[in-house]
């Protein structure tokens, strides 16, 4: 079994090669735009600059795993991953290869070129790493599971790995808390939080609450710095969509042309669709947004820094559960 500092080392290692401009981590990150029409080469960028800086720096690294015990006898554990942003199942990969665990990876359809050669190129630095982390069709036999997906699949998840230690996620999303002192510069990095990836990540803001009474000019103009985005095919196919539903319903929606902003208490929304909901009490709102299972991740004052929803740290665990916590005390 590799040490933790071997471990380490590789991540390092591997945080300044998806940086580089290496000919075949270029050749696979164009294909995997070729395979996935919602990747971008900006929002694959901007992936691999948000895992470099927080995942894969050695302090960081250093500092959090310290916080956890040793594994000293390795079980296989199965990881189905999802595949709505580029890489999304990298925290999966990364805490369970450092956890010392046999690591076998159902990768997504709509997201397997990535991953797949940062492990191929781990594999050509270290052959150790081919003897811990295997990409498979099935994971059967497995002693643990991590599954991501739809609430519809989180269902047969629960069944299928019933009697298996588990950790199955669902459908989540992120919301705002605006109270109208937002500067300028406050809501362009919110518009980097709804727009970032299309919006299609668990941490995109899919919703803002506002106190009554409160103005959305200056937050539909913050949204413009964004507009290019309407010329997206797949983009522009849902503004259209979703603006037709509303005239043909005539549901009052406010646009800049390229977001649709509609009234909806639903915390999730549609790609090119903001929702907005009223307030009158912060902190009773507070209390509904941080007890609800449906909320990923709240920005505004007071809570995260708008801007830095898609930024999260090695300790920011998808739906609040420990991956690492759970990996490093299997008893099986």
């Amino acid at each position: 079994m590799l040490s933790r500092e071997k471990r380490i080392e590789l991540l390092v290692r591997l945080g300044q090669y998806i940086l580089s401009d290496d000919e075949q981590w270029m050749v696979a990150q164009q294909w995997a735009v070729s395979k996935n029409a919602w990747f971008t080469p900006g929002h694959i960028t901007l992936a691999l600059q948000n895992i470099a800086a927080e995942y894969l720096g050695k302090a960081k690294l250093e500092a959090w795993i310290k916080q956890y015990p040793e594994v000293t006898k390795p079980v296989k554990v199965g990881v189905v991953m999802a595949g709505n942003i580029p890489l999304v199942g990298f925290h999966d990969f990364l805490c369970g290869f450092m956890s010392g665990h046999d690591v076998y990876l159902k990768l997504s359809s709509k997201d397997e070129v990535l991953l797949r050669h940062i492990i191929h190129v781990l594999c050509d630095w270290e052959p150790a790493v081919a003897e811990q982390v295997h990409i498979a069709d099935n994971l059967k036999g497995c002693d643990a599971y991590i599954a991501t997906g739809s609430n519809n699949t989180a269902r047969y998840f629960e069944q299928y790995f019933a009697k298996y230690p588990h950790i199955i996620r669902r459908n989540r999303t992120s919301v705002a808390v605006l109270d109208g002192t937002e500067t300028k510069e406050d809501l362009t990095a919110l518009a980097h939080d709804v727009f970032s990836y299309f919006g299609l990540g668990c941490r995109n803001i899919t919703q803002v609450c506002v106190p009554e009474g409160y103005n959305f000019d200056n937050l539909m103009e913050a949204m413009t710095v964004y507009q290019d985005m309407i010329h997206h095919h797949k983009y522009k196919n849902n503004y259209d969509y979703y603006l037709a539903i509303y005239l043909l319903n005539r549901v009052p929606y406010l646009t800049n042309e390229s977001l649709l902003l509609v009234e909806n208490k639903l915390p999730f929304s549609a790609v090119a669709v903001l929702h907005y909901r009223y307030y009158n009490d912060k902190a009773e709102l507070t209390t509904e947004l941080t007890t609800s299972d449906d909320i990923q991740s709240i920005s505004g004052h007071g809570f995260k820094p708008f801007g830095t929803s898609q930024i999260p740290a090695l300790g920011d665990y998808a739906d609040g559960v420990d991956t690492m916590d759970f990996l490093t005390h299997l008893h099986i």
